[in-house]
């Protein structure tokens, strides 16, 4: 077999024991925390049959390891269990977050990828001078605020003072896609002011790096454009840095959207989670972090296999 189909091989295998490594974390994180989830729910009100029944019907009393297993199995089906809040499916409460999540963290995507590539590139295109400076001190100045500071200032601005876009990002089904990008576009601009500078500082480094090499020196005495030297000679050497900087940077943009999402009050997974902790329904705060989990996960392992994909000594081994 081929060096890369066996690097795919083991990256997956890679992959799915840190993710079952994860889930035992997060069950038995869940098992530490102090107090009895069955009374926290109930309320303290409520009769030593009431919380007996109610830990019955939902398993907690069996042992740690069985329901751990049993809850391992169920999720690899796509089957969470039901909440301990309203008893209702978890696989129902998820679905429509997830959705609102993942269509939340594509719309930042969309607007920071070719805005911070981009940026990169004039940055390294202009290396040294006030373009250059301007961008990486504007970029460096945005990342230094954390992402609630930069949600409420682009709620005062955007909101409260121009009132262009409205400050709770209410989204509901029965939207139209203008409609849902309107009221999405504050949540999302916030995350692409955080994410953006990482990306475009990749990039730039990327770019600058290869043009210190010889092969790129000699394009420029042939009197080739700078523009043309940068996207025929280095971009392509540099896609791997890149596109693995910007895999990690989306894995963010859907992990790290709870601050986001409980700012603007937007319906996704990262609300819902921060509701589950507040009501202590513990398996929809499981389900949410497994889902967090493996989407991190996965586009971690999307980035290593194109960072493989793109190397030459792979492709052409000798």
């Amino acid at each position: 077999m081929s060096p890369i189909p066996l690097l795919v091989l083991r990256r997956l295998g890679i992959g799915l024991l840190t993710l079952l490594i994860v889930s035992a974390v997060i069950f038995w994180a869940v098992e530490l925390l102090p107090g009895d989830i069955a009374t926290e729910v109930l309320g303290q009100s409520a009769s030593p049959e009431t919380i007996a029944a109610f830990k019955e019907q939902f398993g907690l009393t069996d042992p740690p390891m069985t329901r751990y297993l049993a809850w391992l199995g169920n999720a690899v089906q796509g089957d969470f269990g039901l909440s301990l809040a309203n008893r209702r499916p978890i696989a129902d409460l998820i679905s429509d977050r997830a959705f609102n999540t993942f269509f939340l963290a594509g719309y930042a995507a969309a607007i920071a990828v070719p805005l911070s590539v981009g940026l990169g590139l004039l940055a390294a295109l202009y290396r040294g001078g006030l373009l250059d400076r301007w961008i990486s001190g504007t970029t460096l100045t945005v990342i230094s605020f954390p992402e609630f500071f930069v949600a409420y200032i682009l709620i005062l601005l955007f909101s409260v003072q121009l009132g262009w876009f409205p400050s709770l990002a209410n989204v509901t089904p029965d939207m139209t896609l203008a409609d849902r990008l309107h009221t999405a576009f504050l949540p999302a601009l916030t995350m692409v002011l955080i994410v953006a500078a990482h990306m475009m500082r990749m990039t730039r480094a990327a770019i600058v790096n290869l043009l210190a090499l010889p092969y790129i020196e000699m394009a420029e005495l042939k009197g080739m454009k700078a523009w043309r030297v940068i996207a025929i000679h280095a971009l392509p050497n540099a896609v791997a840095p890149i596109v693995t900087v910007i895999a990690l940077n989306l894995a963010y943009l859907i992990v790290g959207v709870v601050l986001v999402e409980v700012v603007f009050v937007y319906p996704g997974l990262g609300q819902l989670l921060v509701d589950s902790v507040a009501k202590r329904d513990m398996p929809v705060v499981q389900a949410a972090c497994l889902i967090f989990a493996a989407t991190y996960i996965l586009l971690n392992l999307v980035a290593d296999l194109i960072g493989i994909a793109s190397n030459p000594r792979l492709l052409h081994p000798r």
